[in-house]
């Protein structure tokens, strides 16, 4: 056999091979409709539309930037979302009751439910905003990874591939987090209310904010004067180096602490409970808000 045959005849064999592969883990083979999902919370959405890709229809709840999460009540658009999706994603830890309801009402033994809550073997006294824990999205992808690969078990190599995308997405941020955290590892800081303790915590920034002033904040009353003044004291006197602001729920009093910093020359980070736009995933929502930390610690 010459050589030009013999290199003819290894191409076929290649070519022959790979067709029968069938098709890649980054092409679905499943050409069905495809599948509603809902995350309850618009980040969890985004998760659910990164990972199932071409093969969900993704869908959420809680999504108003302007919007305080805390105090949603049930739509009837809410309830169908809940009705027609196969896979639901909730938060638990109290964030998102009101789901338990529309669930019960839509019930369907097919149905797979991924709480979050349970996912992260979490009691209810914890942080509700897990989702700013950098360990949490990883899990909770993997959860959805399965619960994918259970309803529709032919996509199951796309789902992981899609995974692996959406892991890879995360290292950015994550890698953000080591850098501050070698740098500015004590650095003091305050808050209007505790929604991104976990990753002020993951960086090693000292909170000094009064507990209790927190707490008040996020349940809706007044917070005690002596916490109020303890927490003025902190921006008037620059004795942190950012306060972090919640920008998704508002009062009186969070509006005029943020006023307070501004006169004072304390740099403002503005944190949300869900993605806000123009953010287009979960990931890219993160860097940008650890990009302003890291502006306001530098000052």
């Amino acid at each position: 056999m010459s050589c030009s045959v013999a290199r003819r005849s290894l191409l076929w064999m290649v070519v022959l091979a790979l067709l029968s592969c069938g098709p890649t883990a980054a092409t679905p083979p499943s050409t069905s409709a495809p599948i509603p999902v809902l995350g309850t919370e618009n980040f969890y959405a985004d998760l659910l539309a990164q990972i199932g890709g071409t093969r969900v229809t993704a869908a959420s709840i809680l999504n108003d930037p302007s919007a305080d999460p805390h105090e949603y009540e049930a739509s009837p658009a809410a309830a169908k979302l809940v009705a027609d999706s196969k896979l639901v994603i909730v938060n638990g830890i109290g964030y998102d009751d009101f789901m338990e309801k529309l669930l019960g009402a839509s019930n369907k033994p097919d149905r797979v439910v991924v709480n979050v809550q349970e996912v992260l073997g979490v009691k209810d006294d914890v942080n509700v905003h897990v989702w700013y824990e950098p360990a949490t999205m990883p899990k909770v992808a993997d959860t959805a990874t399965a619960a994918l690969t259970k309803i529709d078990p032919q996509n199951a190599a796309y789902y992981t591939a899609q995974k692996a995308k959406y892991l890879a997405a995360l290292k950015p941020p994550n890698d953000k987090i080591a850098a501050l955290r070698t740098k500015y590892t004590g650095a003091p800081i305050a808050f209007t209310e505790n929604v991104a303790g976990y990753l002020t915590d993951a960086i090693g920034l000292k909170l000094l904010t009064p507990p209790e002033f927190m707490e008040a904040i996020e349940s809706g009353t007044d917070p005690a004067p002596a916490d109020v003044a303890a927490e003025r004291d902190l921006i008037a006197g620059r004795k942190v180096k950012a306060l972090l602001y919640n920008s998704q729920v508002t009062s009186p009093l969070t509006e005029q602490i943020r006023e307070l910093a501004v006169k004072n020359n304390v740099p403002v980070v503005a944190v949300a409970e869900t993605i806000p736009p123009p953010f287009k995933t979960f990931q890219e929502w993160q860097l940008a808000q650890l990009d302003e930390l890291e502006k306001a610690l530098a000052k």
